[in-house]
């Protein structure tokens, strides 16, 4: 892509400032006024980023059509109460300018996401105009074109719906709040902060990279972009500790991919689910706090056995000349501290990321005890940077809106939810398989908040007419839709770790599918096991956890296949079916898990003796 231009970089400044006066409560609008100058921005947005190889007539064409989009989207901006005013009395003009909005949703989709989305959205869109001609359950009465357009663009069912308002709302307010930490130094400061915990410590490379993706993820939500900004740091750190390329690439890919569902700011898709359910967000985030934990749980012990295996041995804890910078963080911690204490306290994350901006804005003040035209410059920057990495996420937003505008106008979904329970013959644990097979495979072309939307519109109802409560439905959904990018053969987190790694694609892919493999066990997990979400009583919810991080470590085992010593291929089984029994509900369960588990440590005491005989 070539340099912003300074119109882009002007626009994504004002529509970024404009959202921050939204959050801070300095201006006041309708949600449908919100989302269409929301989307109207994101529009010229698109067309006016060009690829490198565009010439004269390309860059022509792009400024007209970013024009007109502008032009479209403020006519609706004037005309949409009139409409709706007079119960959806449109002129001919009104609908040819909602059709031309629609189109640029599908040309700037195409553009920023691949055909993938735009071809779904297309068939969703058709579907209500071709319906009387089809067979079986997707027959249906059919709509007319007015009728599709109307309810697309002058309603909140469709474009205009829950998945945009929340890319116009929660998502760029975030990405701005992790764009001003990193603007300000936080990613540099996680780095010393991961290599300082992680020093003296074997494979501690590794080790450190979990770290950082991690806390880089709870700022992010994006597992490539957070592969993009970590990799390039970590993945040489790995290579120099001894690590295989593929295999550096692969727990890069892992870790940045937990960023999606680590607390606090997990991916785009969970604030999602939390409007769609009706839910505070804080009790999606603590729903996901342990899955999260066991996920990166298991990561550390797959990495600790790999360099005891291969025989690294721990780095020497040399004084860090950094310590002083590391200490200074401070002001990082704080605004990180105020978002959490304001989410727990029962304020809006909007408010909260909006407040911690400030009090980031405020730290770096007093910490440089100045103000200068330099940190205007990097304000000013954040603003834009947050503003342009909603780009994608706010269209394929507006493309799952469509979809599910179709599902709301036809009545799609429970046709859909049917066909499940018919598949699975009414059995929960055969329909879970089929929403997870599904969810890998559109993953393969879309992102994470699409899968999740079309998911939870359709599987979503299915899993409940099966008895599975809805947390943890969404969240079994939500899961899948993010580790499809580390799920071959279309891995997109682990491509683009080795391409900075410069290893093999598809050794990658396979390394982190491995490396993360526990992450297609914990769905399953939690939907049987409550107190993985911190749900039942106290004593219910620390047997759960401390049964559940013991499975984990022994899955890890049986992954590597080795402990102290090499495992053989019957003790590598002994130890994962230890593992999945203690990750399971009920006492019989654990029981058993526990007496494989001890079973296990005798056959390795065993042979130790023998070996030392």
């Amino acid at each position: 892509m070539i340099r912003l231009s300074h119109i882009e970089q002007g626009a994504a400044l004002a529509l970024g400032a404009f959202h921050l006066c939204i959050a801070g409560g300095l201006l006041v609008l309708s949600n449908l006024d919100l989302y269409i100058v929301h989307l109207g921005a994101m529009l010229l947005l698109t067309f006016l980023r060009l690829p490198k190889s565009a010439g004269r007539w390309q860059t022509v064409v792009s400024i007209i059509v970013a024009s007109a989009a502008t032009a479209a989207s403020w006519y609706l901006l004037l005309r949409w109460r009139d409409i709706t005013g007079s119960g959806g009395d449109a002129s001919m003009l009104d609908y040819g300018v909602a059709t031309f909005i629609i189109l640029l949703i599908l040309v700037a989709v195409k553009r920023a996401l691949g055909l993938a989305l735009t071809l779904l959205a297309a068939a969703f869109l058709l579907y209500p105009l071709l319906s009387p001609w089809l067979p079986g359950m997707l027959h249906g009465r059919g709509n007319s074109v007015e009728r599709v357009i109307s309810f697309m663009t002058f309603t909140t069912e469709g474009v205009y719906g829950i998945p945009l308002g929340v890319a116009a709302t929660y998502i760029i307010t975030f990405s701005i709040f992790g764009a001003f930490l990193n603007e300000f130094g936080a990613g540099d400061w996680f780095l010393k902060l991961a290599r300082r915990l992680t020093r003296g410590v074997r494979a501690a490379g590794a080790k450190s990279a979990i770290l950082f993706s991690a806390l880089i993820g709870m700022i992010s939500g994006s597992a490539a972009g957070n592969v993009a900004i970590a990799g390039t740091f970590t993945i040489p750190m790995m290579k120099r500790e001894g690590y295989a390329a593929h295999e550096a690439a692969a727990i890069e890919a892992v870790s940045s991919t937990g960023g999606q569902i680590m607390p606090p700011i997990m991916g785009a898709a969970a604030f999602v689910m939390a409007e769609l359910l009706g839910m505070p967000y804080l009790q999606i985030m603590r729903a996901a706090l342990v899955p999260a934990i066991l996920y990166f749980l298991f990561l550390f012990v797959v990495v600790q056995f790999s360099a005891v295996r291969r025989g690294l041995q721990a780095t020497t804890a040399e004084p860090d000349p950094n310590e002083e910078r590391i200490a200074s963080g401070g002001r990082f911690v704080l605004p990180i501290t105020t978002l959490l204490v304001m989410v727990f306290n029962g304020y809006s994350p909007i408010k909260a990321a909006f407040a911690a901006i400030v009090v980031l804005l405020v730290s770096d003040i007093a910490s440089r005890r100045s103000l200068n035209l330099d940190q205007l410059r990097r304000v000013a920057r954040a603003i834009s940077r947050g503003t342009l990495a909603t780009v994608p996420i706010t269209l394929a937003c507006a493309a799952a809106g469509m979809i599910a505008g179709t599902i709301s106008l036809t009545g799609l979904g429970p046709k859909l939810a049917l066909l499940i329970v018919s598949a699975s013959h009414g059995l929960p644990l055969i329909a879970l398989a089929l929403t997870m097979l599904v969810a890998i495979v559109i993953g393969m072309g879309l992102p994470t908040t699409a899968v999740y939307l079309v998911l939870a519109t359709v599987a979503a109802p299915a899993l409940g007419q099966l008895g599975i409560a809805t947390l943890p439905a969404h969240l079994f959904v939500f899961f899948f839709g993010c580790i499809s990018t580390i799920t071959p053969p279309v891995a997109i987190s682990a491509y683009v770790a080795a391409g900075l790694a410069d290893a093999d694609i598809n050794r990658t892919g396979w390394t982190a599918f491995a490396y993360g493999s526990i992450a297609f066990l914990l769905p399953y997990m939690f939907v049987y096991n409550p107190a993985l979400l911190l749900q039942g009583s106290a004593i219910y919810i620390i047997v759960g956890v401390v049964t559940a991080a013991a499975g984990v470590a022994l899955l890890a085992m049986a992954i590597v296949g080795f402990a102290n010593t090499s495992l053989t291929e019957l003790q590598r089984l002994i130890a994962a079916a230890a593992g999945a029994c203690l990750l399971l509900h009920g006492w019989w369960f654990n029981l058993t898990g526990a007496a494989l588990a001890l079973l296990l440590a005798a056959l390795l005491i065993a042979r130790r003796n023998r070996s030392t005989a």
